[in-house]
């Protein structure tokens, strides 16, 4: 198999460079940086989510890096450019633990001369990642912005259980089963892509890869007229329900069917300024060719459990290093795991410093509202 080569300079904007480093935790990591022509700059480490690529902060790295950071944005193990991942449904999930993404982290910075970053930044499923790279190491990663996807700290120990046995009740239904006997049967998203089926239904839809990432993209982001989230009182059927069906589906249907219903026409692909055709097309080339396992196997990851015990060594740690929260204020992520968002902002995270919702923007924020997503990135660096 030939070696990946770097993306070419005509999909990037000026100033922003793509390479390679080897031998980081078994991967070949693929990167986007920018501000790397001086010496010695404090680091910023950018993590990015579901589905997309380091080339999702494409829009933010300039201006960090003119504000006099090393701006360094990886694909993330699982993702485009960067290999050495198994991206088997019946592979290696281990190798996909947060802990281990932590690893990664760790060995790409050090491999690029830093003993610390000045923040690590997460947004969707990089937003946990970016949580544990600060709680576990922050003499490392000495500031964190969550975007997009509240975390609610490790998972707790049982608590003084030898002295007060818990009642034995008998078990309820899964919420799960009560999703599917709702009126109008629903899945949760989460749960599906953890399924065998969810990687061929994006990857071989009838309406192909650019097409289903186009719907994608359009149905979760502000311009999706329809996305106006609001708290949801508890983790039960009746509520999760009211989300959309890219979070709460339809029983019957795979996510590329589900989006599908929402393709924007073709005036709104033309008039989308914060992501047009040609930008859509770098997503589109790199999921055609690698589908969308890599990053699914992050969702099997906590799902099926596969690194709960070993997190649980930090139950009961706050991430105590300054930290901030950005979000669309169109985005039902802020909301999707009821309680979470409360839980950051008053327990987790001992130093934050503000929490942002942005106006004009849903969940793809660094995207769609750009210019001010670097601004309170830039506030929130020189603050430190």
């Amino acid at each position: 198999m030939n070696e990946m080569m770097p993306l070419e300079n005509a999909v990037l904007p000026p100033g922003i460079r793509s390479r390679f480093v080897s031998d980081i935790n078994g991967l070949r990591i693929h990167m986007l940086e920018a501000g790397f022509e001086v010496q010695d700059r404090p680091c910023v480490l950018l993590l990015h989510g579901f589905p997309e690529l380091a080339y999702s902060w494409r829009k933010v790295m300039l201006p960090l890096a003119a504000a006099g950071f090393h701006v360094v944005a990886p694909d993330l193990r699982g993702y485009g450019r960067t290999t050495g991942w198994d991206g088997d449904y019946d592979g290696d999930l281990g190798s996909f633990r947060l802990l281990n993404a932590v690893r990664d982290a760790i060995g790409l910075i050090s491999a690029l001369g830093h003993r610390s970053v000045a923040a690590v930044v997460g947004h969707d499923f990089g937003s946990p990642v970016a949580a544990w790279c600060a709680l576990v190491r922050p003499d490392v990663f000495r500031s964190v912005a969550l975007m997009s996807a509240p975390v609610a700290g490790p998972p707790v120990l049982p608590f003084d259980t030898a002295n007060n046995p818990p009642q034995q009740g008998s078990p309820g239904a899964s919420i799960h089963e009560e999703l599917a006997k709702l009126d109008r049967p629903r899945k949760h998203y989460q749960w599906y892509y953890s399924t065998r089926q969810a990687n061929a239904d994006m990857r071989d839809c009838p309406q192909g890869v650019h097409a289903f990432l186009r719907s994608y993209y359009h149905h979760k982001s502000a311009d999706w007229k329809q996305n106006r989230p609001f708290r949801l009182k508890s983790w039960t059927a009746e509520e999760l329900a009211k989300m959309p069906t890219y979070y709460i589906m339809d029983l019957d249907k795979g996510m590329a069917a589900t989006v599908a219903e929402e393709m924007p026409s073709a005036s709104q692909i033309a008039a989308c300024r914060w992501l047009p055709d040609s930008e859509l097309s770098v997503y589109s080339a790199e999921y055609e060719r690698t589908g969308f396992q890599g990053g699914l196997q992050w969702y099997r990851r906590g799902t099926e459990g596969i690194d709960t015990a070993e997190l649980q060594l930090f139950s009961g740690r706050t991430i105590d290093v300054p930290s901030i929260f950005i979000a669309g204020k169109q985005d039902w992520g802020t909301y999707q795991r009821p309680g979470n968002f409360e839980r950051m902002r008053e327990s987790v995270c001992t130093r934050m410093l503000g929490c942002h919702l942005i106006e004009g923007a849903g969940h793809w924020v660094q995207q769609e509202q750009a210019d001010r997503v670097s601004e309170l990135l830039i506030e929130f660096l020189q603050g430190q």
